[in-house]
């Protein structure tokens, strides 16, 4: 145990802005046919380096078909909290978990990421024995512990009683038991995050595994199936507090971010797509007169394609949604990045007024009708996926693929492994780096991404930058 700290935790956004730059980038990759086990990469981000942005190692897990997804640190800023008993833990261990066999792996990373190796397997039976949840999707580390959101309950089909979030402790990786006590109207789960001084968290909805896990149900979707409400919880309490409901044609809210100064009350919802028109949406949310509230501040509109370059799923449509599958905010909350899936784009949106979000900057890269390639040359499959920003918001990175079953229906011609990263300037605007790109092995499809040192998808602070 440390005798102080971790230096990476900063208790403002402004400390971590003035941290170091990132040195590695850990990305997960996932066998689509589970003909061989996913794998964790190490990615050497140092530009200085002679292996910038190359593969600098590899942890190769010893099941196959766990399906990587969204993964996280064991402790970050949040540690600080006063509420906390853990202020001297390491951000040290990577949690990972295995979408579609629930099974979730501890990776350390010391005493070198070059060296990061797997320090535990938590198997699916024990999850299931002391949660009633499957399907472990978004990690949080939170004040007291670690926080796993779910998107299945129990049974074979995940459908037997509502997914949640569970708590590990955050030294033993031990399964602790569920969070809510009081869910109130929730019945879907998706991501969530929270603001810790004012103690509330917020949640979203995708859908239900029968609904995912075979790829997209377009009936599902045409009837308004999917998830398409936005929960506030009580944080200390447990509890739902309030639920809003978007619009049934609204569906697929996926991504939650609220501003990283815990003073601001907001934050920001991705919503995939409009079954109206196809479009894809941004949305703000604030607390006032205690209660919160929720509008749509952006819209992005479908692109017309022929036919022959859209796949059977689309083809009736005659057009490209935007499909926003990811958001992502800078530390200083200034810039909203926005993933634009089916179109292949990545924009910027000044959020200063988060009401009223403008776009500042924009880049084009695949794209199910576009195919626009890399500035290198290389082509580009899939479209921008997840995204991650550096800490002092200089550097976007994102990766291609969303879920093997929804690739294979949305790109059937395949989507390798693809990393790139996009420089940013401070008033606005964002260029693809011609000397980043990561070459991912054969038959594998990368997902998401994480900084050494903490991220902006990642830590909470419990104080206000000056």
């Amino acid at each position: 145990m440390n005798i102080r700290p971790d230096p990476t935790f900063h208790a403002s956004p402004k400390l971590a802005m003035e941290a170091p730059p990132e040195s590695f980038a850990y990305t997960v990759l996932l066998s689509p046919d589970a003909s061989k086990p996913d794998a964790l990469a190490v990615i050497d981000v140092n530009p200085n380096s002679q292996t910038y942005s190359q593969i600098v190692h590899t942890v190769t897990m010893p099941n196959k078909g766990d399906e990587f997804h969204h993964f996280g640190w064991n402790a970050c800023s949040s540690a600080l909290s006063p509420l906390t008993g853990h202020a001297f833990l390491e951000r040290r261990y990577l949690i990972i978990p295995g979408m579609r066999s629930s099974r979730i792996y501890i990776v350390d990373t010391k005493p070198d990421p070059t060296k990061a190796a797997i320090h535990k397997i938590i198997e699916p039976e024990e999850i299931f024995r002391k949660t009633g949840y499957s399907r472990p999707h978004t990690v949080h580390c939170g004040p007291e512990g670690i926080y796993v959101s779910t998107l299945g309950g129990g049974g074979k089909d995940g459908t037997d009683g509502p997914p949640g979030v569970f708590i590990m402790d955050c030294e033993t990786f031990e399964v602790l038991g569920r969070w809510e006590i009081d869910r109130g109207p929730q019945t879907m789960h998706y991501d969530f995050w929270w603001n810790l001084p004012r103690d509330y968290m917020v949640t979203s909805e995708w859908g239900l595994p029968p609904q995912f896990e075979n790829g997209i149900v377009p009936e599902d979707l045409l009837s308004n199936k999917y998830g398409h409400h936005i929960h506030f919880w009580d944080l200390r309490a447990r509890r739902n507090v309030q639920t809003i409901d978007l619009g049934a044609n609204h569906q697929m809210g996926l991504e939650v971010r609220p501003a990283h100064d815990p003073v601001r009350e907001y934050g920001f919802l991705g919503t995939v797509v409009d079954t109206t028109n196809l479009e894809g949406s941004i949305w703000t949310w604030w607390r006032e007169g205690g209660k919160f509230h929720v509008e749509k501040t952006a819209t992005i509109s479908p692109e017309a394609a022929p036919k022959e370059q859209l796949p059977p799923l689309l083809q009736g449509f005659g057009a490209v949604p935007p499909l926003v599958t990811d958001i992502d905010l800078s530390m200083d909350d200034k810039f909203l990045y926005v993933a634009c899936w089916g179109t292949g784009e990545m924009r910027q949106y000044n959020v200063s007024e988060p009401r009223r979000p403008k776009l500042a900057g924009s880049v084009r890269i695949g794209g199910i009708a576009r195919r626009t390639p890399h500035p290198n040359g290389k082509a580009f499959a899939g479209g921008p996926q997840m995204v991650e920003i550096s800490r002092d918001g200089k550097r976007v990175y994102w990766t291609n693929s969303l879920y093997s079953t929804w690739d294979d229906q949305f790109y059937p011609d395949g989507v390798p492994g693809a990393m790139v990263m996009a420089n940013t300037k401070p008033d606005g605007g964002l260029e693809l780096a011609r000397d980043y790109w990561v070459n991912f092995p054969d038959g594998y499809r990368a997902h998401q991404v994480r900084l050494d040192g903490g991220d902006c998808s990642t830590d909470s602070f419990c104080y206000p930058s000056v």
